[in-house]
């Protein structure tokens, strides 16, 4: 099913920004958030302006209702079958999907996925791409591709055989059985689980020290963690070395080291 005619296009994605943080909200809850081209668009272009803005210091990514996000809009997919203008599939993933995604791993910001229900197909990597996911107890994940004819894509295929293995990921993906959220936090898939409605404090408890913290070591935490897997040992110290070299120059360095010797707490200025 595709957009409902009472909603509008541009309401389909939700932003706000307030106190240093980008809140997202997928808002189709009709049809359980399922994703538009717009709406995929739209947050990619939503983490892009993120990235250039100094006083966004995070992002929060949530889905409006009882789902988070339930994937691709079949209904939206269909409809272009028939009016005979869908492109292969593989164009629609670089098109849309794979910017998306790239565009939330490639921040130098942390991303936290608050996930309130239901995140089956494209909604499960789009979770799984977050830095940092908080889940409601109730909430599932669900690799729907085997129900349509298809593989994992979007970079779940990867988050789940590092998280799983590679036998559990290849049952979860041919069977589509649901992961529980207290399985999901077994396996590393999420931070923490919390009763539902606990969830948007226990992100705002996550958020402050975040928020305190001094943003480039932020940063660059992140990107060295998320090629970590993909560097041989050497590398990775080589790595660290660069990265220390451009955080011992900042005055966030200067002044964490004179709040340590000075027994006191830090006031970071994210330079």
């Amino acid at each position: 099913m595709a957009e409902t005619a009472t909603q509008r296009k541009e309401d389909e994605l939700l932003c706000e920004t307030a106190g240093g943080v980008l809140r997202v909200t997928l808002n189709r809850p009709q049809v359980l958030n399922s994703l538009t081209r717009g709406m995929m668009k739209g947050l990619r272009d939503a983490v892009k302006a993120a990235d250039r803005d100094a006083s966004v210091r995070a992002v929060v990514i949530t889905g409006a209702g009882r789902a988070f996000c339930a994937g691709a809009d079949l209904g939206e997919l269909k409809e272009r079958y028939e009016a005979g203008e869908a492109p292969p599939l593989g164009e629609e993933l670089r098109a849309y999907f794979n910017p998306m995604i790239r565009a939330i791993r490639e921040l130098e910001k942390p991303v936290i996925a608050q996930i309130n229900g239901i995140a089956a197909g494209a909604g499960a990597s789009l979770a799984l791409a977050c830095d940092l996911k908080i889940c409601a107890a109730s909430a599932k994940f669900i690799s729907a591709f085997i129900g349509v004819g298809l593989v994992p894509d979007s970079g779940f295929s990867q988050a789940l055989v590092r998280a799983m293995g590679l036998g559990l990921a290849l049952e979860h993906a041919w069977t589509a059985k649901p992961v529980t959220a207290s399985r999901a936090e077994q396996f590393g898939l999420v931070n923490k689980i919390v009763p539902s409605e606990d969830l948007a404090k226990e992100v705002e408890e996550l958020l402050g020290p975040l928020l305190r913290a001094p943003a480039k070591a932020v940063g660059l935490t992140k990107r060295l963690f998320r090629g970590a897997l993909d560097r041989d040992f050497d590398a990775q110290l080589e790595y660290e070395a660069q990265l220390q070299e451009i955080l011992g120059r900042t005055k966030d360095h200067l002044e964490g080291v004179n709040a340590f010797l000075e027994s006191r707490k830090a006031e970071f200025k994210g330079n």
